[in-house]
Protein backbone atom coordinates (compact mmCIF):
# COMPACT_ATOMS: atom_id res chain seq x y z
CA UNK A 1 0.00 0.00 0.00
CA UNK A 2 1.37 3.13 -1.60
CA UNK A 3 1.01 6.70 0.95
CA UNK A 4 1.56 9.92 -0.06
CA UNK A 5 3.52 11.13 3.16
CA UNK A 6 3.83 14.75 1.83
CA UNK A 7 0.26 15.40 2.49
CA UNK A 8 0.47 14.37 6.27
CA UNK A 9 1.18 17.15 9.16
CA UNK A 10 3.22 15.28 11.38
CA UNK A 11 2.39 12.94 14.30
CA UNK A 12 -0.29 13.44 16.45
CA UNK A 13 0.94 12.27 20.37
CA UNK A 14 -0.77 12.18 23.68
CA UNK A 15 -0.04 10.44 26.94
CA UNK A 16 -2.19 7.76 25.86
CA UNK A 17 -0.41 6.21 22.95
CA UNK A 18 2.72 7.70 24.15
CA UNK A 19 2.08 5.42 27.42
CA UNK A 20 0.61 2.59 25.32
CA UNK A 21 4.21 2.38 22.98
CA UNK A 22 6.63 3.03 26.49
CA UNK A 23 5.10 -0.44 28.21
CA UNK A 24 7.05 -2.33 25.10
CA UNK A 25 10.11 0.10 25.30
CA UNK A 26 8.97 1.93 22.06
CA UNK A 27 9.75 5.82 22.35
CA UNK A 28 8.03 8.30 19.90
CA UNK A 29 11.24 9.22 17.83
CA UNK A 30 11.92 5.68 16.71
CA UNK A 31 8.10 5.58 15.73
CA UNK A 32 8.26 8.73 13.59
CA UNK A 33 11.87 7.18 12.46
CA UNK A 34 10.40 4.09 11.16
CA UNK A 35 8.67 6.50 8.52
CA UNK A 36 11.60 7.82 6.99
CA UNK A 37 12.70 4.22 5.89
CA UNK A 38 12.73 2.24 3.11
CA UNK A 39 11.39 -0.61 3.06
CA UNK A 40 8.22 0.15 4.93
CA UNK A 41 5.64 -2.27 4.86
CA UNK A 42 2.27 -0.62 5.30
CA UNK A 43 -1.29 -3.09 5.10
CA UNK A 44 -4.92 -2.15 6.14
CA UNK A 45 -5.76 -3.83 9.36
CA UNK A 46 -9.16 -4.55 9.07
CA UNK A 47 -9.86 -6.73 11.97
CA UNK A 48 -9.36 -3.52 14.18
CA UNK A 49 -11.16 -0.79 11.97
CA UNK A 50 -13.98 -0.93 13.11
CA UNK A 51 -14.54 2.67 14.09
CA UNK A 52 -11.96 4.35 11.69
CA UNK A 53 -8.90 3.17 9.57
CA UNK A 54 -6.30 1.64 10.69
CA UNK A 55 -3.11 0.24 9.17
CA UNK A 56 -0.44 -2.00 10.41
CA UNK A 57 3.55 -1.05 9.35
CA UNK A 58 7.17 -2.99 9.72
CA UNK A 59 9.53 -0.89 9.65
CA UNK A 60 12.94 -0.25 10.97
CA UNK A 61 14.87 2.79 13.33
CA UNK A 62 18.11 4.80 12.74
CA UNK A 63 19.26 2.08 14.78
CA UNK A 64 18.32 -0.73 12.93
CA UNK A 65 15.64 -2.07 14.98
CA UNK A 66 12.39 -3.64 13.55
CA UNK A 67 9.22 -2.40 14.45
CA UNK A 68 5.74 -3.53 14.00
CA UNK A 69 2.79 -0.54 14.68
CA UNK A 70 -0.78 -0.34 14.37
CA UNK A 71 -1.39 3.31 13.07
CA UNK A 72 -4.51 5.69 11.84
CA UNK A 73 -4.52 8.79 10.51
CA UNK A 74 -6.78 12.05 12.03
CA UNK A 75 -6.74 15.59 10.90
CA UNK A 76 -4.16 14.79 8.83
CA UNK A 77 -1.17 13.49 10.97
CA UNK A 78 -0.24 10.19 11.86
CA UNK A 79 -1.54 8.73 14.99
CA UNK A 80 0.39 5.80 15.92
CA UNK A 81 -1.60 2.99 18.43
CA UNK A 82 0.70 0.65 19.53
CA UNK A 83 4.47 0.08 18.83
CA UNK A 84 6.49 -3.31 19.80
CA UNK A 85 9.53 -5.07 17.98
CA UNK A 86 8.64 -7.31 14.70
CA UNK A 87 7.69 -11.06 15.56
CA UNK A 88 10.61 -13.52 13.80
CA UNK A 89 7.30 -14.13 11.58
CA UNK A 90 7.32 -10.11 10.61
CA UNK A 91 10.82 -10.39 10.57
CA UNK A 92 11.22 -13.31 7.95
CA UNK A 93 8.16 -10.64 5.71
CA UNK A 94 10.39 -7.77 6.22
CA UNK A 95 13.61 -9.49 4.71
CA UNK A 96 11.52 -10.46 2.08
CA UNK A 97 10.94 -7.49 0.62
CA UNK A 98 14.18 -5.81 1.30
CA UNK A 99 14.72 -5.38 5.15
CA UNK A 100 17.75 -7.56 5.66
CA UNK A 101 19.33 -4.98 7.32
CA UNK A 102 22.34 -7.62 8.90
Amino acid sequence: MDFDFANFNGFDWNTGNLDHIKKHNVGAKECEECFLHKPLIITQDKTHSQKEERFRVYGHTDKNRLLAMVFTVRNNKIRVISARNQSNKEKKEFKMVGGDLA
